[in-house]
């Protein structure tokens, strides 16, 4: 008994890991490693050329980065930064969704007007579904039977049945869709339209508009407000979406679709990522290169870190 006892107090006396950020940055060829407890960066990894798109499997042992111009998605060891193999993309994989099953990885490929399936346990092609002229934004539902594709010309989403593989809807957005996310209930899609300026809200069960969300930055031209990323709160009661070169990303609430503020941060913001406990938020800032932390409470941002250049792709690791 005194044993048992002793074991667990060592249990509950073990420090909490705080976690990781890794963004990808464009021109360099690297992706870097920011530690979430020391908000620094602990590790930069060589990859392929102009990485963009990056995601964890779900127990965290592999993370996959889209190496657009290599033509690969590379699949990287995260405890030691090793290239464990390359998955056969086809040309140009901008971003990319890892299915629900751990397994089926839904590739845009904007060269080639098509999303490719890859079996990422055979590393084989399973599909390659034809959709619009440049493909990039990737989203899938909760319950993984829907995946959507964005074409950045025709100004399309297309919702693909993940069983059947094949494009049952297309939805016209604005000018230029980037970006787009399932709410965490599967109830709603949103996609941002970078030269439109907005962001488009559907109803996921037919597909009907419910809503459109305009920016407006005081002090910033029309122009230079394009929405890219975004990211849900945990909650789902709050979206912080990325405003591109107007350098600032935007609160939106996401039950009245009204944006509620705006948050200064650096220079061509892309892509986000919360941190393990959603406490903080990291931005991918381009053109300035460094990633700039939001305190999600406070929507204030607390502190600026140097990474790569062109840092555009970010996800979080435990």
């Amino acid at each position: 008994m005194k044993r048992l006892l002793l074991c667990t107090t060592m249990i509950l006396a073990s420090p909490v890991w705080a976690g990781e950020i890794w963004v990808t940055n464009e021109k360099d060829n690297t992706v870097s490693v920011i530690d979430v407890d020391t908000l620094s960066v602990i590790q930069t990894y060589a990859t392929g050329e102009r990485p963009r798109g990056i995601t964890f499997s779900q127990d965290f042992s592999r993370v996959y980065i889209c190496a657009s111009d290599s033509d690969t998605v590379q699949v990287m060891d995260p405890d030691t930064g090793e290239i464990l193999h390359d998955l056969p993309s086809g040309e140009d994989p901008e971003q990319f969704v890892l299915h629900p099953n751990d397994r089926d990885l839904y590739i845009a490929n904007e060269d080639d007007a098509v999303t490719t399936v890859v079996d990422t346990e055979t590393h084989e092609v399973v599909a390659q579904i034809n959709v619009g002229i440049e493909p990039e934004g990737m989203a899938v539902s909760p319950d993984g039977k829907t995946v959507i594709t964005t074409s950045e010309t025709t100004n399309m989403a297309h919702w693909i049945d993940t069983e059947a593989r094949e494009i049952y809807a297309n939805t016209l957005v604005d000018a230029r869709p980037r970006h787009a996310e399932f709410t965490h209930d599967g109830n709603e899609l949103w996609v941002s339209s970078e030269i439109g300026g907005t962001v488009t809200v559907f109803d996921a069960a037919d597909q009907a508009q419910k809503a459109r969300i305009e920016f407006a930055i005081q002090g910033v031209h029309p122009d230079r407000v394009q929405p890219v990323g975004f990211e849900f709160t945990e909650d789902g009661k709050t979206v912080f979406v990325a405003l591109g070169p107007s350098n600032h990303v935007a609160v939106v609430n996401a039950g009245t679709y009204e944006v509620e503020d705006y948050v200064l941060v650096g220079r061509r913001v892309w892509h986000m990522a919360f941190s393990p406990d959603k406490s903080q938020l990291f931005t991918t800032n381009g053109v300035s290169g460094d990633v700039t932390v939001i305190d999600v409470a406070n929507r204030e941002a607390i502190k600026t870190i140097k990474v790569g250049r062109f840092p555009w792709g970010a996800a979080t690791r435990p």
